[in-house]
């Protein structure tokens, strides 16, 4: 892969770093979660080469095509690795399998017995396939381009491991956690310990930052946030600081609310990623004060285009500084996005932007 293939832009360094490390970027970053994905008919072409969703993940040609593909289109700062936040748990020994209209499914892991048959030991190393792809990423991207790696959160991967795939309340998984049960707290911590592995290998490989993605943060109240969204995340920074890895964290944790904050100034990551019901004038007044921001677009508003669309952009561009902040969306793309929009986005992102410094 070669970056070649793209347009490489003015020869200025890596916004997104600039945000991440404290310096003025010489415009706004812009990177979208699912950038990646199904709204895209090549992204659909070569997952149907691949065979399957796994075999997709698992091929460092294929997969790092998937990546190049948005920053094709799109004027971008960022390329995220393209993965799943559940090759962790299988690469411990759970089964994993994902179906055609279901999602993915899971073996379950409820019991002490269920995690003593977990292969934490080497776990980091047979996840070496998508090294090579970060690897292949990192050589290929123009100069201006981060690359992003990343993994699930502790408590997220968690749900998905007791549930056995997605669930809608996800209340197996919180009543162990609200229970205290052994066993529960002995995976949060393997799936902690795993993630740094994972994640400081994703580094050495070529990745610049890595984002931590905790979809289900909401989940929890006073007492159990503290101990299995907030915990985990500091001892994945601490954990990687350890191994001699510095690099920016971005933490996603979703649904948070007004513990945000708690979460800016308890989790140790370097930038928080906020949904879109989270107030802009909040990100800009309470959590950029306190370390960079991304987001907090709604995909909707994506999906619903012009006049709404420029609005919530300009609204976001207008609130927050530059140096404070990474245009991105409050979660993923839906696969019904119409890339025209994507595009309209993007220029109309550019164009504010440029306008407020002038």
């Amino acid at each position: 892969m070669s970056g070649e293939m793209f347009d490489h832009g003015p020869e200025k360094g890596k916004a997104l770093m600039d945000v991440l490390e404290g310096r003025m970027p010489w415009r706004r970053p812009a990177w979208f979660m699912r950038q990646a994905g199904r709204y895209l008919p090549e992204y659909r072409e070569t997952r149907a080469k691949a065979g399957s969703f796994l075999d997709l993940c698992y091929d460092p040609e294929l997969s790092a095509e998937v990546t190049f593909q948005p920053l094709r289109r799109f004027d971008l700062d960022a390329a995220i690795l393209f993965a799943d936040i559940l090759l962790v748990p299988q690469a411990l020994g759970a089964g994993l399998s994902f179906n055609a209209g279901e999602g993915p499914v899971l073996e379950p892991v409820r019991s002490m017995e269920d995690v003593l048959r977990l292969k934490p030991e080497g776990v980091a190393d047979r996840l070496s396939s998508i090294y090579e792809t970060v690897a292949r990423i990192s050589e290929g991207l123009p100069a201006h381009v981060a690359l992003i790696g990343f993994c699930g959160a502790p408590w997220t991967v968690a749900t998905y491991m007791v549930e056995g795939g997605g669930s809608p309340e996800r209340l197996r998984t919180r009543m162990a956690a609200a229970r205290g049960e052994e066993w529960f707290d002995r995976l949060v911590d393997i799936i902690t310990e795993a993630s740094i592995e994972y994640l400081a290998r994703q580094v050495e490989a070529g990745a610049d930052t890595v984002q931590v993605f905790d979809t289900w943060a909401g989940d929890l109240g006073d007492g159990l946030r503290e101990k299995y969204v907030i915990r985990p995340f500091r001892r994945i920074v601490e954990g990687l600081g350890e191994r001699g890895i510095d690099v920016p964290v971005i933490g996603f944790a979703r649904g948070l609310g007004a513990a945000q904050e708690q979460f800016a100034r308890e989790s140790g990551v370097q930038c928080v990623g906020c949904s879109w019901p989270l107030p802009v004038d909040y990100m800009a007044e309470v959590l950029a004060p306190i370390c960079p921001v991304q987001g907090n677009l709604d995909p909707v508003a994506v999906m619903a285009g012009d006049p709404y669309l420029r609005e919530a952009v300009e609204r976001i561009v207008r609130t927050i500084p530059r140096e404070r902040h990474v245009f991105n969306l409050g979660h993923g793309f839906k696969p019904e996005t119409p890339i025209e929009n994507v595009e309209r986005m993007v220029a109309w992102l550019r164009e504010f932007d440029s306008a407020d410094t002038t």
